[in-house]
Formats: structure tokens, sequence, C-alpha cells
């Protein structure tokens, strides 16, 4: 069993996951930034694959990525840093980005690449389900690699109940229709969606993604899922401070609140 799948069968809520993209701020910086997520508690992490049109992206992560790239971020030096660290720190990591980015590496290489680096998801918002049953499935399964896929307040229920047969760790709950980006409150209309989803009873976990920003958001998605990714508001504090003791009181404040 991997490390993600032993997290979620080990730990049913307030599950706190953190994004930070690979090269950013600095070429080197996720050697320092996923020890110190670690160290301040996080349960697990998703390093972005910096890519040149990140979809599914605000404009906060979408910056970082530009200039991850700028810094000269490949996916090689991507699965050499996380490699690099693998026996160093204990967290799951799940690797998110774009099918294109596997396609040009080559698959297999690709995802050999990753069971290396001791990566235990892929989160790649633009591969079809049917595509992954299809064509991936059994090539992930062969490297111990399984795939996150996203819902959103518009996807069908017949489609949710098809995800949720598909997936074997958890369900990535997209919390509106748009790209990420921090907001301050959860809707009204967010909140039933999660209520909805929470009572379609799904054999996994979701976990919520996208607007979650701070203690009160966070506490709120946990009502509803097992927990809750924060992107946006943490490139935003490390591009600012990237420090050990800036990454602790961000996911302190995260957890407890001011």
């Amino acid at each position: 069993m991997n490390k993600l799948k032993r997290l979620f069968k080990e730990k049913k809520n307030n599950i706190l996951s953190i994004y930070f993209t690979a090269g950013y701020p600095v070429l080197d910086s996720a050697l320092k930034i996923l020890p110190a997520l670690e160290k301040a508690g996080v349960d697990f992490v998703e390093a972005g694959m910096p890519f040149s049109d990140p979809m599914a992206d605000g404009p906060v992560i979408q910056q970082s990525s530009e200039k991850a790239l700028k810094n000269g971020m490949n996916l090689d030096i991507y699965f050499s840093q996380l490699e690099y660290l693998k026996d160093k720190i204990n967290i799951p990591v799940v690797a998110m980005g774009y099918v294109n980015q596997m396609m040009r590496y080559g698959e297999e290489r690709f995802l050999q690449r990753c069971k290396d680096a001791g990566i235990s998801a892929l989160i790649l918002p633009d591969l079809p389900l049917k595509i992954y049953l299809n064509d991936y499935k059994i090539l992930f399964e062969k490297y111990g690699l399984t795939n996150i896929f996203l819902i959103t307040p518009q996807t069908s229920e017949e489609r949710i109940r098809e995800i949720d047969n598909a997936s074997d760790t958890f369900i990535y709950m997209v919390s509106s229709s748009s790209t990420t980006g921090t907001k301050e409150k959860i809707s009204a209309e967010q909140k039933s969606y999660f209520e909805r989803i929470k009572n379609l009873n799904l054999r996994n976990p979701t976990v919520i993604g996208f607007g979650i920003s701070n203690h009160e958001t966070f506490s709120n998605a946990c009502n509803y899922a097992a927990g809750a990714i924060i992107g946006s508001a943490f490139v935003k504090t490390v591009s600012e401070d990237s420090s050990e003791e800036s990454i602790i009181n961000f996911v302190r404040k995260i957890k407890e609140g001011e």
C-alpha cells in the first residue's frame, strides 16, 4: 500500500494538503519547502509540475509556473529533486500536471520516474476518465501509481459514480466552476453542492480544493469532506517568504486560526 492510500485508511477527517509549484520561487525551493511542510504537520503535498499552459490554474499559480520555467525547472530536475527527498520525508507526494507533459516525456519513462521519486499518485485534470481506463489504468498500476479524478458542481451523479468506481484513494472535489484562487468564505451555493456530494455516500473519500485559503474555509470544507487542499494562498505566501518559520506559521493559522 502506498503512502497516500495508507493515509486515507488511517485518517478520516481534517486532512490538510498543500500545493506548491516546483521550482518556485527559486529552482531548488522544493528541497526546503517539502521538509518544512512535513514539520508543520501537513498530511500530504501536491507538487506542481510547471507547465506553459496550466488550464486549471488561476493567475497566482500560473505566474508561479511561468517563473519556475524561467528558473530552469523541467521534468528531469523535478523528478531528481523529489527522488533526493524521498528518503528524507515521510508524507505522501502527489504530482500535479497535465497529460501533454507525460506524453512528451514518454508515458513509461514518466511513470518510472514517478515511482523512483516516491510519488504516490497523479492529478492530471485534462486526462479523461475513458482514456485513462482504456489506455493508462494498467500502466499506472504497473508502477504502483493511482490517478486522482476531479469533479465539479456541474458533474452529473452518473459521472460521479463512474469516477468513484474507477478511483481507489480519494476524489478531488473542485469547490466551484472556476480556476484555482483564494476566497475568504464558502458560499451557500458551494455548501449546497458539498452537501449533495456528501449525501451520495461514495466509496471513496473526497477532498475539496480551489478557493480554500484560511482556517474558516478549511474548517468548513472539512465538515463535508475528508479534508481540503490549499494552493494559491500558500504559493502567495512563499513568494513573499519561503522560510521554514513562515511555512510553519502559515500551516498553524490554517489549522488553528489566528
